[in-house]
């Protein structure tokens, strides 16, 4: 990557994760600076950013709305900036769970089964079998997502998601272990198996230091066999291609009693700290994480996008 490239961090946003975005954001830019680069930090509070005539590319550590569901993707291709990460259509295909979900299962990509509940004129319970899992099918980071194995935890999680949101996606609940894989230019970076120390991977358990309880451990590489391994991450690459995601993402997945893999997700945006799970991941596969956001810059600088 050229040093010389001016580039301008974009944290924070207008969405949920604000302060997760800002610390990520702020990480980027002190691992550029601390590697030479030319680097200064860009703060969004509302839908609008200005990077400054002279900068070359945007770093986009923006978590969620606007940021990771295409909104300021198109905002920077309408003013010929360029920035880091997917392009507008594959980050508003991979931000809508719904939308996702259709990709998945039009490329035999396994997923867990699901049903989206349209409550636009009014107030509907799923059909779904109990137990399940209530989606808000368009918010990060776990935001309003329920695990619900009653009547009762089905309607208060209902009534929940539709503050997001008037479709709601409902999935089958899989029990079973928590996965990420992180996929940077087509290369299948190790498995990261998430253990929350209670309950399932929420807020609280992602971000203890914004929350003040929860916590969770990690364990990179995950203990798979080498067949487990090779098994969940073709998945994560299959669902990666299928929502034609460029340069990087991380992907979630569950692996149920039996080893079967089932995708959740494709993020675009994922976490940048150094604690994160995409760079320890990455870490594990030899980019440390200075080289792992050069290399995001210099991928993106020369990504082509649909």
């Amino acid at each position: 990557m050229d040093k010389n490239l001016k580039i301008a961090v974009a944290m924070g946003g207008p969405g949920s994760e604000h302060e997760v975005s800002m610390a990520s954001g702020r990480a980027v830019l002190g691992a550029l600076l601390e590697a030479g680069c030319n680097a200064e930090e860009l703060v969004v509070s509302e839908h609008a950013i200005c990077p400054g005539d002279d900068v070359d590319v945007v770093f986009n550590t923006i978590h969620g709305t606007f940021g990771e569901d295409g909104g300021l993707q198109r905002l920077l291709d309408e003013r010929g900036v360029s920035y880091t990460g997917a392009g507008a259509v594959s980050s508003e295909l991979a931000f809508d769970k719904i939308l996702s979900k259709q990709r998945f299962l039009e490329a035999g990509v396994p997923t867990p089964m699901s049903e989206m509940v349209d409550c636009s004129d009014g107030f509907k319970m799923p059909s779904m079998a109990l137990p399940y899992v209530v989606k808000p099918p368009r918010e990060g980071s776990s935001v309003g997502v329920h695990i619900c194995k009653t009547a009762d935890e089905a309607r208060l999680a209902m009534e929940d998601a539709v503050k997001f949101s008037d479709d709601v996606l409902i999935e089958e609940y899989v029990e079973g272990k928590e996965l990420t894989v992180g996929v940077l230019d087509g290369e299948v970076l190790p498995v990261v198996h998430i253990a929350p120390r209670s309950g399932f991977y929420d807020m609280s358990n992602k971000y203890p230091w914004m929350t003040g309880d929860g916590g969770t451990d990690y364990y990179c590489p995950a203990d798979l066999s080498a067949e487990v391994t090779e098994a969940v991450q073709a998945a994560a690459l299959a669902a990666h291609r299928s929502l034609g995601i460029e340069v990087y993402s991380r992907v979630d997945v569950l692996l149920d009693g039996e080893d079967r893999p089932y995708v959740l997700e494709a993020n675009t945006i994922p976490g940048m700290t150094a604690s994160s799970l995409l760079p320890k991941s990455a870490e594990q596969a030899g980019y440390g994480f200075a080289d792992l956001c050069m290399k995001i810059v210099d991928l993106s600088m020369r990504a082509e996008r649909g």
